[in-house]
């Protein structure tokens, strides 16, 4: 059979509540108690009167009668021994005034207070201030003092005591306690934490975790400081069952009541994550819980560990954020790279066989300067026209990436267009490319080539803010004169582009590029150009994509921020 598992935090504490009262039913039955947890006594028993020095309920903690010759002092000097924390008997010394300026120490035990410590026993015959010499300013003189002047015992009076030993100087904390015994002080000290208890709260702090004990009996519980920290209360102000599920998320009270319910059972149920709502923060807690077992078989205890698990939560959290964050912009760059992978072989052409009948053989690359990349703005375009010129363009519109695409995609439709008006020159189709870009309030800027090369061979060519042409004849490779060169595309509306013209001689090799192929951080662009026009130096008797294929293998894309398009037409 399922066992019932409350599912909100009422239910819970009701569940808590029956739980606990059965068992304080049944233990009073085990003691022979009456029902409000008294024992059985006669009624005529006189309620007990306090102690004159209010540490206890009983008539007196004195330890005999001076009358019938009993010696109270050799008895108390006697128990020392058996007293667990370092314990001294002093007696006062006093000045001329009657006042109390320093005790004596009588007799003492074995214990050490602390491993430097002399023990109280080494101590006997000395005055308090000589073996304890921050007794007075810490206070434990005049407290010690205090003790003797009002009959009122001392508990727990903390002192910061510091010693130079001949190992080097040593501090601890020292917790006093203390009652008069006639004319002199029973006292005892010991250190405010013992080794033990300071490598727990180091653990507790550095595991963020902590412990908890609810006696369902008494209804006393008791925390650690790790779980009070966790849980942001004051060490005297632990949580009750009840309030520790108010405190639960109200989709975890389920998890959190089967925890409760298996340890009430008296089992040792697996640890559990169940959050919590502390000071309105989410915080995480991994629970490991178990019950301690009375002879009846029943649980009168629980005990629990937490650890914090916030910070990893929210750590994983991140990191799984960040991954999905990762796979979505993946897939979108795929999705753009397939995309514009597309526009690409769609946009940058083939070369027609029709050139190949002309003597003229054309070989294009395009080179992305990251390794991903499909395409970007830069673009070429080598065709036959109707009226046997063949038209030879190239061009980079600004920018990377589908927009780039774009924009390329629409200067190389508008050049197409404008090329088919019958006989019109390299440096009237420019112009009315600028036109059609300054014309554009969406359109950005952009440089290009466009030239023609007619029946004679002779190259027509305007340019737009492009890098030169490159020209190898023979041996020697030269970058065209741009003395006519224009401004940018899309800068200055109503320019007038001009064109020049270069004979071309078969074994010419002509190479148009981008300005990523010559562009490099920190240096002029005329070194690149330098470079480059060396590079096609060495391609003397190469056909067109041979020469392509030399220059690729010496370019170097890591060391450019952008894309580059390559177009090489040799003259056959």
């Amino acid at each position: 059979m399922t066992p019932f598992v409350p599912q909100d935090p009422e239910t819970l504490k009701r569940l808590i509540a029956r739980e606990v009262n059965s068992r304080r039913a049944a233990a009073r039955r085990a003691a022979g108690l009456w029902q409000d947890g008294e024992p059985s006594r006669p009624a005529a028993e006189a309620p007990a009167q306090p102690c004159p020095c209010g540490g206890g309920d009983g008539p007196g903690h004195g330890c005999g009668d001076d009358a019938d010759g009993h010696d109270p002092w050799a008895c108390v000097c006697a128990t020392l021994p058996a007293i667990p924390v370092s314990a001294a008997l002093l007696a006062p010394v006093r000045d001329a005034d009657g006042r109390t300026v320093d005790f004596t120490v009588k007799a003492g035990n074995h214990v050490r207070s602390a491993q430097w410590l002399d023990a109280p026993d080494r101590q006997v015959g000395r005055r308090l201030l000589e073996v304890q010499p921050g007794a007075a300013a810490g206070g434990l003189l005049s407290a010690l003092a205090g003790v003797l002047g009002t009959g009122r015992a001392l508990k727990a009076h903390a002192v910061d005591y510091t010693e130079q030993r001949s190992d080097g100087l040593h501090r601890t904390r020292l917790l006093y306690d203390a009652a008069s015994c006639g004319d002199q002080v029973l006292a005892t000290w010991r250190a405010a934490r013992n080794p033990s208890e300071l490598l727990s709260l180091d653990a507790q702090y550095i595991a963020s975790m902590g412990w908890g004990a609810w006696d369902l009996l008494s209804g006393v519980v008791t925390w650690s400081e790790g779980l009070s920290a966790i849980f942001r209360t004051g060490p005297d102000r632990p949580l009750s069952l009840a309030e520790l599920s108010d405190s639960v998320l109200l989709e975890d009270v389920p998890r959190f009541g089967r925890l409760l319910t298996a340890l009430l059972d008296g089992e040792e149920p697996p640890g559990a994550e169940v959050r919590f709502s502390v000071l309105g923060e989410v915080r995480t807690l991994h629970l490991v819980g178990h019950p301690v077992i009375a002879t009846d078989g029943m649980p009168w205890a629980l005990h629990l560990i937490a650890r914090d698990l916030t910070a990893e939560v929210r750590s994983r959290q991140r990191l799984a954020e960040t991954r999905r964050q990762s796979e979505q912009l993946r897939k979108e760059a795929a999705a753009e790279r397939r995309v514009a992978s597309a526009l690409r072989e769609a946009l940058l052409p083939t070369h027609s066989a029709e050139l190949a009948e002309l003597g003229v053989s054309v070989a294009a690359a395009y080179l992305p300067a990251e390794e991903d990349a499909a395409v970007g703005g830069d673009w070429y375009k080598c065709r036959l026209l109707p009226d046997g010129r063949i038209l030879l363009a190239i061009g980079d519109a600004c920018g990377h990436g589908l927009s780039a695409v774009a924009r390329m995609a629409q200067q190389r439709h508008a050049l197409a267009g404008l090329a088919h008006a019958p006989r019109t020159d390299a440096g009237r189709l420019t112009t009315w490319m600028n036109e059609l870009l300054c014309g554009d309030p969406a359109a950005q800027t952009a440089t290009a080539i466009i030239g023609h090369i007619d029946s004679e061979r002779n190259l027509d060519w305007a340019c737009a803010g492009h890098p030169p042409p490159l020209l190898l004849r023979g041996s020697e490779a030269t970058a065209l004169d741009t003395g006519h060169r224009g401004p940018l595309f899309g800068l200055l509306p109503g320019h007038e582009y001009t064109s020049a013209t270069v004979s071309l001689r078969p074994g010419d090799l002509l190479l148009l590029y981008t300005d990523g192929m010559v562009e490099r951080r920190g240096e002029d662009i005329t070194r690149g150009i330098e470079v480059l026009r060396r590079t096609l130096a060495t391609c003397e008797g190469l056909e067109a994509d041979q020469a392509l294929d030399r220059i690729m293998a010496a370019y170097t894309p890591e060391a450019n921020e952008d894309d580059t398009c390559l177009v090489a037409i040799r003259i056959d």
